[in-house]
This record gives C-alpha cells, sequence and structure tokens, in this order.
C-alpha cells in the first residue's frame, strides 16, 4: 500500500463532525443478522447443494521444498467416481495468482494455482481430483503418486540471508524479495546528542486467522449462457470476480461472485487463493457444478498466516523522556509466494511505527525475505498491531531505563489535540485525536495510583504484580483509492421500493461486522423510518454492481458514508415530491415518524404516499424522473486514526509460569458511533485475539519446513475461561474525513491490547531483572525466564539488583540507561 497523499492539511481541513445526536443512529440495536446466525438456519458455502454437484480435494506437497520429478494419476483417474484429475499442466492459460505489491526492486515470482515443476511449502497443491462424492474424491487422491525431489529448506528468515543458505528461488541468487526504506530527520544526529538510548529485539511471531468457517468455493458453469456462478466466503467478492475473470480469461460480466455466510476472516480472506482459480475452471471444463471446502489442517497449513516479524528497534532519549529519534530493522517473513497482499503488509508497520507519539526523526527499513513456509498477508490489523506493538513495547523499555513513569513518558510525547490534522515523521497525517484525554481516563477508571501501591507491596511480598500500558493509534478507512492497488472507494445504493419498503445495496461485504444493521440505522436514521423497514444486501456481485469489500474497518467510514451520501440524494428527491405533494418548499421538509412534511407544520404525508407517488408517477413536479433509486460512489481524502489506551494488570505465579490477569480497561475513540453494541463487540472479540498473540498462539514449522501446529490440538486459541472481564469505554473525536465523524474499530482492540499485555508481564517481572520476553508468553516460557533470572541473582553479592520501580524519581543517566536496555 502506497502512502497516502492526502488533501487534508492544517489550513483546509473540515472541521470534525460534531457528537451526533441519538435517533437511531447512537442507539444499542441488537443486530437483524443474529436470529437467523444463532438458529443455524443461515446459509454457508458448505450448505450448499446444487444439482449434479461434484467435490473437490486437492493433494498437496509434504515437502517444504521438493521438486516435481513425476505426477502419476492414472490409478486415481480409474478411480470410481473419479470425473477428473488435474495439474498444472492442464491448466495452460489459466493466469498466476495475483499480488497487488508495487514496491520498487520487488521480487515477484510466479505463483502458478498448481504446483509446476516445484513445490515450496508443505500445502502447495500441485494436482486437484474431482468425483461425485467426497469421499471418492478423498480415496482417490490418495492413489495419485508424486515423484518428489526432497530439496533443501530455509524456514529461518534471518538464516534465510545468511550466506549459503537454501534459496527459495535459485534465480534471485537471494532470498531477499525487498528492501523498504523510511527516513525522515537527522537520525544520526538525534542518538549523538541524546541523554539515553534504549535497544531491544522484538518478535511478533506467526499465527494463523482461525476463522469459525474454513474457506470454501462452489462453482457452477451454465455453458447454455456461457455464465460462470462462483460461490465464496471471501471478503471481497467484486474483487474475486475481477480477478477471477483475468485468471480464466472470461469476460467480468459473465462472471458472477455470490458471497454466502462467511463465519469470519480476519483479512484472511481479503485474498484470492489457487482454489478460487482451479474450482472454477473445472466447473467450466466439466460443465457441472463443483465445490471445495477447506478441511481445518488445510485451513491452518494454506491459508495465509499473520504477523511473523522480527523487530531491532532503538530509540534515541532526552532525560524528561522525549523521544528524539526512532531506528529500526525489520526482517519480514512472506513465505514461499506472494499472496494478494503479501509485500504491502510489513510497509504498514513502517508508517505507523511512531505511534501516537512526536518523534521528529526516523530511520526504518523493512526487509521481505522468502522461505518454505505459506505465505503471510492481511490478518487482523495487518501490520498496525506489529508497529504498535514495537513502539509501545519500546516506550516502557525506555521508560524503565529512565526510571520514569511508562504513563508519564506517554504524556511527554503526545502531540496536542490542536496540533491535529498531526503530519507525522513517516509521512502520513493523523486525521484528529486527544491521546491525553484517553489515556487519563483510563488510567483514573484502572485505579493507576492504587495498583502502582499494590504493586510496590507485592514485590515486598515475593509478589509477581505487573501493570501494563499501550497507547495506540491505528489507520483505517482504507482508504483513498491514490494508496490503494484495485482503488479505495466504496459503492452505496438506495432503493426505495413500491411498497415504501427499502434496499441498500453496498459494495463492503461484511462478514461478521454487523453492517445489516448499522446501515439500516443510518439510513433509517436519515429517512425518519424504522430500522426494520431497511433491509441491506451485499454480496452479491449480480446484484450489488461495484464495490471493494469489507477489510481495515474500512465498511462503516468509507461503505457506510457511500450509503449515507446516497441516502441524502434520495432525500432530496423525497423532499421535492412531497413539497411539490403539498404545496411547500422542499427545503421544509422533515423525515420524522415514518412521515414527511414541512417543519412546523400539521400538514405531512406517510413516506409510502410519498413513494408510491414517485412510482405511479401520474403527479411527478416537472422534469423529475419516476421511481426512488440513488447511487453514490464515496472517495475518502485521506484515511481514518481512531485511538485509544489500555491499561492491564496481572499477577505472575512464579512457580508455574501462569499469568492471571487482573484487571483489563480500554478506552477507545473510534470517533462517532452508530451502534455501541457493535463497538464493544468488535473491541471484545479483538482484545480476545490479542490475548491469544500474547499468550498462546504460533505457528511453528520445524527446520524442514514441516508445520507442527497443524491441528487445533496444537495451536492454543484462547477458551472462554482465558478471558477476563473487560472494563471498557469510549472517548469521541470525530474524524472529518467523512461526514458522519466515524473512523472504524474492527481491529482496535488487536492493536492496543498485545503490548499492554507484554508490557504487564515484564513489569511484573522487572524485580527479577527481566526487561523482555518473546511472544507467545507460554507458562513453560515464562516459568524459564524466572528460573534462569533467579539463578543469574543467586550468583550476585547484590541479589537486588533489579531495575527500581517506575514510581522512583526519575535521574537516569546515559551510560545507566544504556546498561539497563
Amino acid at each position: 500500500m502506497a502512502r497516502a497523499k492526502s488533501k487534508t492539511s492544517p489550513k483546509t481541513a473540515p472541521k470534525a463532525a460534531p457528537p451526533k445526536q441519538a435517533g437511531w443512529v447512537g442507539k444499542r440495536l441488537p443486530r437483524k443478522e443474529d436470529p437467523r446466525l444463532v438458529q443455524g438456519i443461515s446459509h454457508y458455502t458448505d450448505d450448499l447443494k446444487l444439482p449434479g454437484m461434484a467435490h473437490c480435494v486437492f493433494v498437496r506437497s509434504p515437502h517444504a521444498n521438493a521438486a516435481l520429478r513425476g505426477i502419476h494419476a492414472d490409478a486415481a483417474r480409474a478411480a470410481a467416481g473419479v470425473l477428473a484429475v488435474i495439474t498444472a499442466g492442464d491448466l495452460e492459460g489459466v493466469g498466476n495468482i495475483p499480488c497487488a505489491g508495487a514496491l520498487p526492486d520487488l521480487k515477484m515470482p510466479a505463483h502458478p494455482p498448481l504446483a509446476k515443476g516445484q513445490a515450496r511449502y508443505v500445502g502447495e497443491p500441485v494436482a486437484a481430483v474431482v468425483a461425485e462424492t467426497l469421499y471418492q474424491a478423498r480415496d482417490a487422491a490418495e492413489l495419485v503418486e508424486v515423484d518428489y525431489e526432497p530439496l533443501p529448506a530455509v524456514v529461518d528468515m534471518e538464516k534465510a540471508l545468511e550466506e549459503g543458505a537454501a534459496l527459495v528461488y535459485p534465480e534471485y541468487k537471494s532470498n531477499l524479495a525487498f528492501v523498504h526504506p523510511l527516513k525522515n530527520g537527522d537520525v544520526e544526529a538525534a542518538f549523538k546528542k541524546a541523554d539515553a538510548t534504549v535497544k531491544e529485539r522484538l518478535l511478533n511471531q506467526r499465527l494463523a486467522p482461525i476463522s469459525m468457517e474454513t474457506r470454501g468455493v462452489l462453482a457452477e458453469w451454465l455453458p447454455g449462457e456461457g455464465r460462470l456462478t462462483v460461490w465464496s466466503s471471501t471478503q471481497i467478492p467484486h474483487l474475486l470476480r475481477t480477478q477471477i475473470a483475468l485468471l480464466l480469461g472470461m469476460p467480468e460480466t459473465s462472471v458472477r461472485v455470490i458471497t454466502p455466510e462467511v463465519g469470519g476472516g480476519f483479512g484472511s480472506k481479503l485474498n484470492v487463493y489457487a482454489e478460487e482459480a482451479v474450482v472454477p475452471w473445472l466447473a467450466r471444463k466439466l460443465a457441472r457444478p463443483v465445490k471445495w471446502i477447506e478441511g481445518r489442517r488445510e485451513n491452518i497449513a494454506v491459508t495465509i498466516h499473520g504477523r511473523d516479524q522480527v523487530d531491532t528497534v532503538e530509540l534515541a532519549l532526552k532525560r524528561d523522556g522525549t523521544i528524539l529519534a526512532l531506528r529500526a530493522r525489520v526482517l519480514a517473513d512472506l513465505g514461499a509466494y506472494h499472496q494478494l497482499l503479501t509485500p504491502i503488509i510489513p510497509t504498514l508497520t513502517a508508517l505507523l511505527m511512531v505511534g501516537c507519539y512526536k518523534i521528529p526523526a526516523v530511520d526504518i527499513k523493512i526487509r521481505g525475505v522468502f522461505t518454505n513456509k505459506m505465505s503471510t498477508d492481511a490478518y487482523r490489523g495487518a501490520g498496525r498491531p506489529e508497529a504498535t506493538y514495537i513502539i509501545e513495547r519500546m516506550v516502557d523499555v525506555a521508560a524503565r531505563a529512565l526510571n520514569m513513569d511508562p504513563a508519564e513518558v506517554r504524556r511527554k510525547n503526545f502531540p496536542k489535540p490542536k496540533e491535529f490534522p498531526f503530519h507525522t515523521s513517516t509521512g502520513i497525517i493523523y486525521d484528529s485525536a486527544n491521546y491525553q484525554k484517553s489515556l487519563e481516563r483510563a488510567l483514573e477508571m484502572s485505579g493507576y495510583d492504587k495498583l502502582r501501591a499494590r504493586q510496590k507491596q507485592g514485590w515486598k511480598e515475593g509478589k509477581y504484580y505487573g501493570i501494563g500500558l499501550s497507547t495506540y493509534v491505528e489507520i483505517c478507512a482504507m482508504g483513498p483509492s491514490s494508496a490503494m492497488a484495485a482503488g479505495g472507494w466504496e459503492s452505496g445504493t438506495v432503493r426505495i421500493e413500491p411498497t415504501g419498503k427499502v434496499n441498500v445495496l453496498t459494495g463492503a461485504s461484511p462478514h461478521g461486522q454487523g453492517q445489516e444493521t448499522s446501515f439500516a440505522q443510518i439510513v433509517a436514521d436519515e429517512l425518519g423510518i424504522s430500522p426494520q423497514d431497511v433491509n441491506v444486501v451485499h454480496g452479491d456481485t449480480a446484484i450489488v454492481p461495484y464495490g471493494i469489500g469489507t477489510f481495515g474497518s474500512r465498511a462503516t467510514a468509507v461503505g457506510g458514508t457511500a450509503v449515507f451520501y446516497a441516502t441524502q440524494k434520495i432525500k432530496q428527491k423525497l423532499a421535492a415530491m412531497a413539497g411539490h405533494l403539498l404545496g411547500a418548499k422542499p427545503a421544509s421538509m422533515v423525515f420524522s415518524n415514518g412521515r414527511i412534511g414541512p417543519k412546523g407544520s400539521k400538514k405531512s404525508l406517510a413516506f409510502g404516499e410519498v413513494v408510491g407517488a414517485a412510482y405511479s408517477a401520474k403527479t411527478l413536479p416537472p422534469g423529475m424522473e419516476p421511481g426512488m433509486e440513488a447511487t453514490h460512489f464515496f472517495e475518502p481524502s485521506n484515511f481514518t486514526f481512531p485511538f485509544g489506551a489500555h491499561v492491564i494488570s496481572v499477577e505472575v505465579d512464579p512457580d508455574t509460569g501462569e499469568i492471571k490477569i487482573d484487571k483489563y480497561v480500554a478506552v477507545d475513540d473510534c470517533g462517532n458511533v452508530i451502534n455501541p453494541l457493535l463497538v464493544e463487540g468488535q473491541v471484545h472479540g479483538g482484545i480476545v485475539q490479542s490475548i491469544g498473540q500474547a499468550f498462546l498462539e504460533e505457528v511453528i514449522y520445524d527446520e524442514n519446513g514441516q508445520l507442527v501446529t497443524g491441528t487445533l490440538m496444537n495451536y492454543a486459541v484462547p477458551k472462554a475461561a482465558q478471558v477476563p472481564r473487560f472494563e471498557l469505554e469510549r472517548t469521541c473525536t470525530p474524524s472529518p474525513v467523512n461526514p458522519m465523524g466515524v473512523k472504524g474499530v474492527g481491529e482496535a482492540g488487536t492493536i492496543g491490547a498485545t503490548p499492554a499485555l507484554v508490557n504487564a508481564v515484564c513489569d511484573a517481572l522487572a524485580p527479577l531483572g527481566i526487561t523482555n520476553l518473546d511472544m507467545p508468553l507460554k507458562p513453560e516460557r515464562v516459568w524459564r525466564a524466572i528460573r534462569d533470572a533467579r539463578k543469574l541473582q543467586a550468583g550476585k553479592i547484590q541479589p537486588a539488583a533489579a531495575a527500581p520501580p517506575p514510581e522512583q524519581p526519575a535521574k537516569a543517566s546515559r551510560a545507566t540507561a544504556r546498561r539497563n536496555a
């Protein structure tokens, strides 16, 4: 993703929209979509059954790197019920899996839908089998014999850059896929004049998205009409339609993509996968419907992974805590191939690495590395959790080195509210914020001073009690088209039917965010009707002509704004129609309680009467077209930048390494809120995913590239009993980027929580001299760190050599700070 060239400047920026007075907008309405989901009477891709439907199973490489010397499929083809067995050679003319990366000097290897000549990660598809039944397809897939010649695999991204490492693509002579530098200000001078510097090596481990429903594709070809219909659990139905047409060499008008219930995506379904090329091709080849449903093992192995960065970060500081400069060297593991956004995701880390602080000089270099693993790509937050983890961990490391309270270091470096729109040294413009307010409210809610007193007493009693802070800002509402490979606009259509009921068509196709409810609230609020009279339609490219999709917390801020503007157009027409019928000025019309009439007058017409008149077309004002429909394409001028503060306290059991979350407070600011219930649900889910990254989850490959966490028996996700009670609150700083003043909140919990959790644990273990631990903080890892620290301390004459608690006076010298770091 390119850096946004915002049209917003301090002199021209419009004022932020005032907080919306609650009509329907702002109310805690239960989700309209929940009854069908809770009762299990809705439909996912695997629920769909078409007459004559066949089933597809993929034969996948068991090797991380292997030459394909031959594929023998005669036995499989002869098996009962088998309709086809195909390999890469059968797909001549089918395009490669697309990548939207556009970085300078980016190495862009071909990514065929089925491995061609070489398999480069465990799980890469090498053949596809289609049979009458799923079980026949599975049995036949076992009969496909592949002659592999195993090759050395490279798994560790740091070792992948060493001389003599095995090469994923020998023709490139290196596993380095790209270098992305970002430099601004005189970093060298800042480090020279600094009172203190701190340096840390941080890990953002590889994660599996683990959506509730795995991926699935069902394709049907109608040879008579020459039309291909594809049902896919995708977050981007319109972009997928375009890509399928390109992959198969078809007119886009002949392809229809339908997205049934998705079952969660977290970014992993913001992609174009090999299966979405192969299954439609098979349906067209066989002239019958073909379905593939991903298994859970396949889901963990061959759906994109997230994160996977190694970060070496330094801060230059003044004695009072002012940050003078940041220097970072980031390695990003890309895996074996580029998926749609693989090279772009790490660049977001660079853009947000300054967090919510005034850091005048930065020197960031990101290097993308090929390895023999599944590709990384967008996973909830996509580059921003990594950035926030880096800067928020470093602020805590700096605070401890300077003997300062971590809250004070944050206050010291926040821009003032009047400084917004704020230009960062990484080249983006934060729209609006009041970081001080959200932090102070979080500290107040948590009883921060009492927590510190409790910590001090606990340490005296040998208890390891810690407090973690995180203040975050994220980039949402993706985004201006200048910064997006496929455009950053979104479309919205409001069509009022002759019955007076309203259909809203949106290209922001949700997968759990609740837009069927929130968009209905937006439209109902403007038209003065009930949300129950508004039906939101999405996820079908034959009904909703255009759209970009739902990702990056853009659905409401961009898609909702498109719907808002379309509603304004339809309101003008309704007002003109009602004014004509009532003999009043259109500008005086008020929409309220299902009626339209002049303000201050008892004369009014029922909403349906006005609509009916527009369709009967017998009393239209001169020049008005019959009907009631309006469409708007909204192009945002900038991203939005939600922010917030998390305060967490934990207690660590030194005998087991287990961590107990004692208190969890989060104050988020996502601008104006359409439905508080939806916002809280998003924050809850995000925090739980953060607990997963901080304490439990990691995708592990062994040295040969074998995935050893390939099932939910050994890939641990948080369970209900491991989730604490959350105390949530919001501040409200509306965005000036859209008329509703909304910012987005889908990733906030995931971005803000992870560093706060790790900061809390490191704070708890500070008496042992522990300043950093790599995620996930599994009990075994924490216990080993405690054991090793105790052994180290036992060898000292002065065992109380641990860093002092942060409430002690700030008096660190430059040398002390460096030693502590």
